[in-house]
């Protein structure tokens, strides 16, 4: 995907989840934060980052901040909208995983939970439930950076369809360079490692996908 509009600007500081303050053309702006998880290792005073420009005009702030450079990584997206768009992409555009897909429904209501992705390959019913990795420690991937009680829901729904005779995968969408596999961050959220383990275990595939990252484009490789 590509980001048509953007600027680059420098990160002052996040009173909430839901906004920052930046330093753009010379100025201190409100932007909006498109990630709702803690992002506290990108998000330090400083940092460069990118915001792309809204063109609604009756939006309170002007820009979504969507990208933030790290030092000795590089661009890392944290627009939380980008891996499902970039999944949508990857799924329609020869992937090497998914081959000859008959029909795809993006958002398909199973059980009590709606899963990103329902693909048809002839016999073959498949689930996929998208996760994007924002949080690097030495070079190795880690999910969540904040608890996620949805998440830990979503693989035990994985479970069950497996068991029905879905094929189910967790697909976690790397969006830095550098990074090449995801780790449970058993440290921020136990449950949710406990509930992935539980998901392999039970037939749950786990797909690491790795991406190109740019101030303007998130596509997995």
């Amino acid at each position: 995907m590509i980001y048509k509009k953007i600027k680059k600007a420098t990160f002052i500081d996040r009173p909430n989840r839901f906004v920052a303050h930046v330093l753009v053309d010379g100025g201190e702006e409100v932007v909006h934060v498109k990630n709702t998880g803690r992002c506290k290792e990108l998000l330090r005073e400083g940092v460069q980052v990118i915001l792309e420009c809204s063109d609604n005009k009756n939006r309170k702030t002007a820009y979504d901040l969507i990208c933030v450079y790290k030092e000795n990584l590089g661009w890392v997206n944290i627009d939380s909208q980008a891996p499902n768009k970039v999944v949508n992409e990857w799924l329609k555009n020869n992937n090497k995983i998914f081959k000859d897909i008959t029909f795809i429904k993006p958002e398909y209501v199973y059980g009590n939970s709606r899963i990103d992705f329902y693909l048809e390959q002839g016999e073959r019913k498949i689930l996929i439930e998208v996760k994007g990795c924002t949080l690097e420690i030495e070079g190795k991937g880690y999910f969540p950076d904040a608890p996620t009680i949805r998440g830990v829901k979503h693989l035990k729904e994985l479970i069950k369809a497996t068991r029905e005779g879905y094929e189910c995968y967790v697909a976690f969408v790397i969006a830095m360079e550098g990074v090449s596999e995801v780790y449970a961050n058993e440290i921020t959220h136990k449950e949710f490692a406990d509930a992935l383990e539980e998901a392999r275990n039970a037939g749950v595939k786990v797909l690491n996908l790795k991406c190109v990252v740019t101030e303007n484009e998130l596509r997995i490789i």
